[in-house]
C-alpha cells in the first residue's frame, strides 16, 4: 500500500512539472550607436554656454554623461578602427588615415561583427568607420540600409555644396591639383572648396540629414521584416567635420555678436615645438589665409559655422531617438553617443584636430539604458574612460561573451555606480603633428610644393632649435610619436621614436590640470619626480592602469 501511495505522489509531481510554462528567454537589448565626427564637448550638457543642443542635452539628462572620456588617437581612421576593433592603434597597426584596418588585421572581430555573430541584425548609415571603402561591409554588417524605402534623393553636387558658386570653386580646385599631383592629391589634403556654407535647403540635402532619414527608414524596415530580432544600428554624423555645411535655419539660431573666441591663442609655454601644427586642414580650404593668424572676424564666422553644424547634427539625433520612441523600442534599446576626437577652434592658436592635448583627445560620451537607476539618470561621472572601452561595455550590457583580443575595460559598473574608483589613466597618441599631414600620413610632395611649404619650413626650424643635436629629419618626420597619458591630475606627453620603444624620450611635456586645466604651461622641468613617477606608470602600459 505504501508503494502505491509513493508511486502516486511521484506521478503527481511529474505531472505538475510538465504543466509548468517554459520560462521566456530574455530578449537581447537593441543597440543604437550614435557617432559624431570631430565633435569636442561643445554641448550644453557639457557646459557650453552657447551651443544649442537640446536633443543631446535631453539624452544626457536621462542617462549618464562621461566627463573624462578620451580617444586613442585624435584622427578619424585610427580612432574609429581602434574603437570598432576594441584594440589600440599600434596593436592594429593603424596610426594614419590610409591603412585599412582589415588589410592589417584580416581576422580581427569587430564590434558590429561580434554582435552579428551573436544573433543581431547589424546595419549602419553614414560614418561609423573612416570612409565607405573602410566600412567592412562583408563582415561587420548583416544587411544594407533601406535605400529602397527612401522618399528623398541623395544630393550628388560637387563637394556636397548647395550653392552653385561653391560647387564651382570645389570642382575647379580639385581638377587643378589632380592635373598637377595626380589622382591622390585630394586625398592628401589639397584642392578643397570653401570651409563653410549656409543655404536655405532641407535637412536631407546635406549628407547628415539624408543619413538620418535613411537610418529611420532602416529601423522601420527591420521592424516590419523581423521584429523579434535584436538590432545593432549605427548612425554616423559627418558634421561638424569640415566642410562646415548646414541649412541656414541652424546658422540663424546663433547671434554672431555672442560667439566668444578662444582666449588661449598661444601654444603652451615651454611646450614641444612639434606639439602643434600650422592648421593644415583648415588652410587647405578655399578662402582661408594660407599663412599668418586667422583674424577675429573670420574666426567668429568659422566658430559660427561649427556651432551651426553641431545644432544640425543634434536635430538629426533627435529625429532618430523620436523614431525609436514612436516604434515602441526605447524600453529595450541601449543608446550610446560618442565622438571620435576633439577639435581646436583657435585654441592654442590652431584650428583642427591632430594634437596630443586635452582639447583634441577629450570627447563627448553619453550612455542611456532602459534599466538605469533613477538616482543615476542625469548624473555625470569623472571616471577616466577610453573609446576602446565601448566594445566590452556593450558586450557586457547585452550579456555577450567578450573576445580575447580586446584592450579596453567594460565600464558597465559605472552605469550603476558612477563614483566607483576606476582607471588610473587614459592613453592617446599622435605622430609628430608639425611634420605630418592632418591625416597623420607623411608629408606629400604636393604639400611641400604648395603654399604649405613655407609653413612646414617654419615649424621645422622651431623643432631644430629646440632639439639641437637630436634633430634628424627622417626620425622626426617618420618615427616620432607623441604618447599622451591622462591621469586624474596630470597629462604627460612623451615624445619618442615609436619604432624603438626602449629609446629615451626626445622631449616630455607635463600639464597640471589641478592648477592649469587649459594646459598653458609645460611644467616638466619644475617637477622631475612627478615626471619620473608618471613615466614609470606609462611604461606599465594600459594594463597597469586598469581599476583594481
Amino acid at each position: 500500500m505504501k508503494a502505491y501511495y509513493f508511486l502516486f505522489a511521484v506521478l503527481i509531481a511529474f505531472g505538475c512539472k510538465n504543466t509548468e510554462k517554459p520560462k521566456e528567454e530574455k530578449k537581447k537589448p537593441n543597440i543604437l550607436f550614435l557617432a559624431v565626427d570631430d565633435l569636442r564637448p561643445e554641448i550644453g550638457a557639457y557646459g557650453s554656454e552657447i551651443a544649442i543642443t537640446p536633443n543631446i542635452d535631453a539624452l544626457a539628462a536621462d542617462g549618464l554623461l562621461f566627463n573624462k572620456a578620451y580617444c586613442q588617437e585624435p584622427i578619424c581612421s585610427p580612432s574609429r578602427a581602434s574603437l570598432m576593433t576594441g584594440a589600440r592603434p599600434e596593436t592594429i597597426n593603424v596610426i594614419e588615415n590610409f591603412t585599412y584596418f582589415r588589410d592589417a588585421n584580416p581576422d580581427i572581430i569587430t564590434l558590429a561583427q561580434h554582435f552579428k555573430n551573436n544573433g543581431y541584425e547589424t546595419t549602419h548609415t553614414g560614418k561609423i568607420y573612416h570612409k565607405p571603402g573602410f566600412a567592412d561591409l562583408n563582415l561587420s554588417w548583416s544587411r544594407k540600409p533601406a535605400y529602397d524605402k527612401m522618399t528623398v534623393e541623395k544630393s550628388k553636387t560637387p563637394g556636397g555644396y548647395a550653392l552653385p558658386e561653391n560647387q564651382a570653386f570645389s570642382k575647379k580646385a580639385t581638377e587643378e591639383v589632380i592635373a598637377k599631383y595626380g589622382k591622390n592629391a585630394p586625398r592628401n589634403g589639397l584642392g578643397k572648396g570653401p570651409a563653410y556654407e549656409k543655404a536655405d535647403v532641407p535637412d536631407y540635402f546635406y549628407e547628415d540629414g539624408y543619413n538620418a532619414e535613411l537610418a529611420i527608414a532602416t529601423l522601420k524596415d527591420m521592424q516590419e521584416k523581423n521584429p523579434d530580432k535584436p538590432f545593432f544600428l549605427g548612425m554616423g554624423m559627418k558634421k561638424p567635420h569640415l566642410n562646415w555645411m548646414a541649412p541656414k535655419k541652424y546658422w540663424d539660431m546663433y547671434d554672431p555678436a555672442k560667439i566668444k573666441l578662444a582666449e588661449q591663442t598661444e601654444g603652451p609655454e615651454n611646450g614641444a615645438a612639434m606639439g602643434l601644427h600650422p592648421s593644415f586642414e583648415l588652410r587647405a580650404r578655399y578662402g582661408i589665409p594660407k599663412k599668418g593668424p586667422i583674424d577675429d572676424e573670420m574666426a567668429r564666422t568659422l566658430k559660427h559655422a561649427y556651432l551651426a553644424c553641431i545644432s544640425y547634427v543634434d536635430a538629426q539625433i533627435g529625429k532618430m531617438i523620436d523614431a525609436l520612441d514612436e516604434a515602441g523600442l526605447r524600453d529595450n534599446t541601449i543608446i550610446m553617443l560618442w565622438s571620435d576626437h576633439g577639435w581646436h577652434l583657435g585654441d592654442m592658436g590652431i584650428w583642427g584636430k591632430a594634437t596630443n592635448y586635452e582639447i583634441a583627445t577629450r570627447v563627448p560620451l553619453i550612455v542611456w539604458t532602459p534599466d538605469m537607476a533613477k538616482e543615476v539618470r542625469g548624473n555625470k561621472t569623472d571616471a577616466l574612460v577610453e573609446l576602446v572601452d565601448m566594445y566590452p561595455t556593450l558586450c557586457d550590457l547585452a550579456e555577450i561573451d567578450l573576445p580575447e583580443h580586446l584592450e579596453g575595460k567594460s565600464f558597465k559598473t559605472l552605469l550603476s555606480k558612477p563614483n566607483t574608483p576606476w582607471k588610473k589613466a587614459a592613453f592617446s597618441q599622435f605622430p609628430n603633428p608639425a611634420l605630418r599631414e592632418w591625416a597623420a600620413n607623411p608629408l606629400s610632395q604636393g604639400m611641400r610644393e604648395t603654399y604649405f611649404g613655407p609653413l612646414i619650413e617654419e615649424v621645422e626650424e622651431r623643432i631644430k632649435k629646440q632639439q639641437g643635436d637630436k634633430w634628424d629629419r627622417s626620425l622626426f618626420e617618420n618615427n616620432v610619436m607623441g604618447y599622451a597619458m591622462r591621469t586624474e591630475r596630470y597629462r604627460i606627453i612623451i615624445w619618442k621614436d615609436y619604432k624603438n620603444p626602449e629609446s629615451e624620450p626626445l622631449f616630455v611635456e607635463l600639464f597640471d590640470h589641478q592648477n592649469d586645466p587649459t594646459e598653458t604651461k609645460n611644467v616638466a622641468k619644475e617637477n622631475p619626480e612627478v615626471v619620473k613617477t608618471l613615466i614609470t606608470q606609462f611604461n606599465k602600459g594600459w594594463k597597469g592602469s586598469l581599476p583594481n
